[in-house]
């Protein structure tokens, strides 16, 4: 029997019908709502209302489950690769060997980005901040791949998803080289993707760059723990930007550009300034956990707490295995990881963070990982777009073969109501 809710309005009653997900979520259909009694509703933000269906990923905040096509992230972030995972996210299923050997052979036909792309990176200071740059060229390379993607074609929507997880590793790590006055890397196909990473990031003419094995790994986790993450911010951008059938390349520029904010893809960023901050202070990590807790202070601690995880990050349990490994591994002293893994021990352990289920969450640990690699905190937004690139794709696909309408959310308007207008020498 199928569920209905009742809606009381202006004298009269509404019946809407309900909608119940596969994890027996709950949805009140609204679609009618403005058609039969004149009302919208008023959700700012949208933290109540669905924006669509999708068969992506489960997250359950107040569980800390999250889910891929319904494999769970321990389970992914400990038996597959991120090329495996993003095949998983984009195509609904986990691939093949053979199939996924295919996927890494067919994404290096795409890895050479236009010669002329270069003229457009010149053209930004050393001093822009890489995010703005990887945006600008993401959005660059509709110019060069100008032909429309017909979604409904099944080799062309794989040929697009595997020209854009190709090109857009090495213009993202072009941003770093850009900023160090580096000369641009090019994908060697000789390698991996991770890998491949991290010789385009760091690798010099001057000699070979050696890949460490620990880092590949815990770069592999992180990416895959990023790879998707339900409709948050970035991932509706796309969709909504999407929906008036904008290209790929122009729709995931978008989806960088909101990515940015600190609100959201810059949290990482946050929490490497506020280390840097307790150490310029003198680097008291009881001090800053002392002014957490003082609700007359202004001082938030980074890191700490997930605005949809209301028990643990499940993402953090597993990086923070991989943090320990990486920071074992490369034995870095740095004054700045020593103050992390302070306020790490003690709000594990202090009532006050415990109570409250104030837990370290994925971006402490990501942060505590790009700064133990030597990658600068400017570029850490771009690590998350690299992660989340395959979750970026998926969404743009899916809302594009489910024929989902135009994005166009109502308001409510609050200004003047009609006015006369008055002539110049009236005013």
């Amino acid at each position: 029997m199928s569920k209905t809710a009742i809606l009381e309005f202006d004298g009269n009653k509404y019946e809407f019908p309900v909608i119940v997900g596969s994890e027996n979520e709950a949805a009140i259909d609204i679609d009618k709502l403005r058609a039969l009694t004149g009302a919208i509703t008023l959700d700012p933000g949208y933290k109540n209302s669905g924006s669509c269906k999708s068969e992506i990923t489960f997250l359950d905040g107040e569980e800390g489950i999250l889910r891929y096509r319904g494999y769970a992230i321990e389970d992914l972030a400990e038996k597959a690769g991120f090329l495996e995972v993003s095949y998983l996210v984009i195509f609904g299923e986990l691939p093949t060997q053979e199939q996924l050997v295919q996927f890494e052979n067919d994404i290096r036909k795409y890895t050479l980005v236009n010669e002329e792309m270069k003229n457009i990176i010149d053209g930004f200071p050393k001093t822009a901040h890489p995010m703005g740059v990887l945006s600008s060229l993401t959005s660059a390379l509709t110019a060069f791949n100008p032909k429309v993607v017909n979604v409904e074609n099944e080799k062309e929507m794989y040929e697009a998803v595997c020209k854009t997880m190709g090109k857009f590793l090495v213009i993202a790590t072009w941003t770093y080289r850009k900023m160090m006055g580096f000369p641009l890397n090019y994908y060697d196909n000789t390698k991996g993707y991770v890998e491949n990473f991290l010789h385009l990031m760091f690798e010099l003419p001057t000699g070979p760059y050696k890949v460490n094995p620990v880092v590949v790994d815990a770069l592999d986790k992180l990416f895959i723990l990023h790879a998707d993450h339900e409709q948050n911010c970035s991932t509706s951008t796309v969709r909504i930007v999407g929906s008036s059938h904008a290209g790929l390349f122009a729709s995931i520029s978008a989806g960088v550009s909101a990515l940015w904010g600190p609100l959201h893809g810059g949290a990482n960023q946050a929490v490497l300034e506020m280390l840097e901050a307790i150490q310029k202070d003198g680097g008291d990590a009881e001090k800053y956990l002392a002014k957490a807790k003082d609700k007359d202070d202004p001082f938030r601690l980074m890191g700490f707490g997930h605005r949809v995880y209301k028990n643990f990050d499940p993402r953090a349990k597993i990086i923070k295995k991989a943090a320990d490994e990486v920071l074992n591994t490369l034995g870095v002293d740095d004054p700045i990881l020593d103050i992390a893994k302070k306020l790490e021990a003690s709000a594990l352990v202090d009532d006050y963070f415990v109570s409250r289920k104030l837990y370290p969450n994925v971006d402490f640990y990501s942060g505590i990982i790009y700064r133990a690699l030597g990658i600068p905190t400017e570029m850490f937004t771009v690590m998350f777009a690299i992660g989340r690139l395959p979750g970026w794709i998926a969404q743009w696909k899916e809302m594009r073969i489910n024929k989902e309408p135009i994005g166009r959310p109502r308001q409510i308007y609050t200004g003047y109501p009609l006015r006369d207008f008055k002539p110049m020498n009236q005013r």
